[in-house]
């Protein structure tokens, strides 16, 4: 923040899995000039598709208002097409039903809190798996569950204990993702609107290298995570139940 302040560019925080997590004393959305929440499926709370963007600045918010209705200025006296936007709208059915979840957005990550620590509890300290970090000054709301696994410890790293995990009827998710975007074809071929290559052409050529090697903690980073789906529905008996699986998992590969 000090960095962009200093030259004046505002800053988005994506908090799209982290509904009512704090980095200090302030939440994360209320850092940066605007933030973007997900309401996707699998989020804290849901309407299907869609999220929510926040900001205090009411000339933002005008514009923000603006981008998601093709720029149509709806309302105004002599609305027109101010500039080029999509149509990010979402229905009045999903408004509602995101709206309605609100009130309970609290309950449901606390509850999601309680569950996490409790398996970090009963898995702290096991061989080749390192548990969620969380700063003393920050809060971790847990829209999934994270191992970080040792491919030293464990032979095979995250796919064998992931597929230890599935036999157990555990659903897991080695390395989160595929791959990382910038390996993607958008980011790799610079496919964007027809052969314009905009808007890469507005950066200079040498910031355009997108490899392993210009990202190598990102890379190394998805090499050993495993993620577990999370649930503020979690019961002991779940806990129970997860904690054992790793427990099992883990003691076949490590002696």
């Amino acid at each position: 923040m000090e960095l962009a302040e200093g030259k004046g560019i505002p800053v988005i925080e994506d908090c799209a899995q982290a509904f009512l997590s704090r980095h200090g004393d302030r939440f994360v959305g209320t850092i940066g000039k605007m933030a973007c929440f997900s309401l996707q499926q699998g989020k804290h709370i849901t309407c299907g598709e869609g999220g929510i963007v926040v900001t205090n600045d009411d000339k933002l918010a005008r514009r923000i208002n603006l981008f998601i209705n093709k720029a149509w200025g709806y309302g105004d006296a002599h609305p027109d097409h101010y500039f080029l936007a999509l149509n990010y709208r979402m229905s009045e059915l999903q408004g509602a039903v995101a709206a309605g979840q609100l009130p309970r957005l609290k309950e449901l990550v606390e509850r999601r809190v309680v569950a996490a620590r409790e398996l970090t509890k009963r898995i702290i300290g096991l061989p080749g798996i390192e548990v969620p970090y969380v700063y003393r000054s920050c809060s971790h709301t847990y829209w999934k569950y994270c191992l970080r696994v040792n491919g030293d410890v464990i032979p095979g790293g995250c796919d064998t204990l992931g597929m230890a995990l599935k036999a157990k009827s555990i659903s897991c998710l080695p390395r989160y993702i595929q791959k990382p975007a910038f390996l993607c074809r958008i980011f790799q071929e610079q496919k964007t609107f027809g052969n314009s290559h905009f808007p890469f052409t507005l950066a200079r050529p040498e910031v355009l290298r997108y490899d392993k090697t210009s990202f190598p903690l990102t890379c190394q980073a998805l090499e050993n995570i495993l993620v577990l789906p999370w649930n503020e529905n979690y019961q002991t008996k779940h806990i129970d139940f997860i904690a054992s699986a790793i427990h099992d998992a883990i003691s076949e590969f490590v002696h």
